[in-house]
This record gives structure tokens, sequence and C-alpha cells, in this order.
């Protein structure tokens, strides 16, 4: 039940997908702003964290130019902590976005009827962008309606790649080691999905 939770999954949870869960965030907040809304509401409407395969950095802040990408966005970077992902995170997910089809196969392996709700991130956005909403619950700025247009949303993406893979370009590069131009280039192709995504769950 809400708020309508996305899981992000990454390997050492570090560059890639706490981007992705707090880029995720500022697009809610300044959507919420864009509709006069208070944008402190944000967390009942929807929850983005994330986890990694791997525990290696468990405990760590996000990696300083992940970091920088964020803040440098308007977005916020506070109290953030990578860790292991665990089965209990991908069962209390209603979407889970990977930045590989690796990690994809990953969390299916460990979960397999969380298939239907996990996908690469950058096959969501692409399936997105095809998709009709007209045929969603109505869109309000309420956690029931965002939860419940959500749940519908993620049904939808899934029917749409009718057990295709996702494409090699679907993935994110590891941008762990890179200059500041890698980590931009990912946080763009974060955005150019999760600006959708909220667009769709939002009035």
């Amino acid at each position: 039940m809400p708020p309508f939770t996305v899981l992000h999954v990454c390997m050492g949870n570090i560059c890639r997908s706490p981007m992705a869960e707090r880029l995720l965030v500022l697009a809610v907040r300044e959507r919420l702003e864009r509709l006069g809304v208070d944008p402190t509401g944000a967390d009942a409407l929807l929850h983005s964290h994330s986890a990694g395969t791997g525990g290696w950095h468990a405990g760590e802040e996000m990696n300083p130019p992940a970091a920088r990408q964020v803040l440098g966005r308007g977005g916020d970077v506070e109290g953030f902590a990578a860790r292991k992902l665990r089965s209990d995170l991908i069962d209390a997910a209603d979407l889970i976005l990977t930045a590989t089809a690796d990690q994809q196969e990953y969390v299916v392996a460990l979960r397999p009827d969380a298939a239907s709700r996990t996908f690469v991130l950058g096959e969501f956005g692409r399936l997105l962008g095809a998709l009709d909403t007209t045929a969603l619950p109505p869109a309000a700025a309420t956690p029931d309606a965002v939860y419940a247009r959500g749940v519908a949303l993620v049904a939808a993406v899934d029917a749409a790649r009718q057990g295709a893979g996702a494409l090699h370009s679907d993935d994110l590069d590891d941008p762990w080691g890179r200059g500041d131009q890698c980590f931009s280039r990912v946080a763009d192709e974060i955005e150019e999905t999760v600006h959708p995504l909220t667009s769709a769950l939002l009035p």
C-alpha cells in the first residue's frame, strides 16, 4: 500500500542507484511545486530508495562525483548510506529499476515473483515513452492516487515489453572511477526516465 515504492539497484550502491534514488525524489518535489503543492509531502506519495548487488561499500556515503551531480541539479544527498540488496527490499517494492540487465537478472534470480515489476532503467523509460497513459487510474497528488496509478503503470509497461528482453543500449554505464563528464552523462540518462515516470504518476 502507499506510498508507491521504487527501488533502484546497481552494483555497489554508491554511484548509479543513489543518483537515481535522489533524482527521482527531486523530480517529484519539482512537480509538486509546479502543482502548487507543498513539496515536503513528497515522501508520503513516493518512496525512492536504493541498494547494491554487492555489499563492499555498505555504510558509505555517495561517491563524491555522484553527489556533485545530485547537488548540482538541486537534489539532496543527506542521510544516504550504501547497503546490500536484500530479498525484503525487493518484496516491498512496487517498481524495481536496475542500472543494467545483469542486475535485473540478479534481482529476478533472488525473487522470481518480482520479474513483472523489475526493469532496466533505460528499458522502463523507453517503454514508458510509447505508452498510452489515458487508460490509467486518474492522477492526483494524493498517496492513494499515486499508488493506484503507479501499480497500474508498472503493469502496463510490463505488458508493453511482451516478454522481450532489455536492449544493450538500455544499460547505464558504470561511471565509478571516471570523470565528472561521465557522471553527468549518466545522470542525464537517469533523468530521461525519472522525469517521464514522475509526469506519468502526478497530474
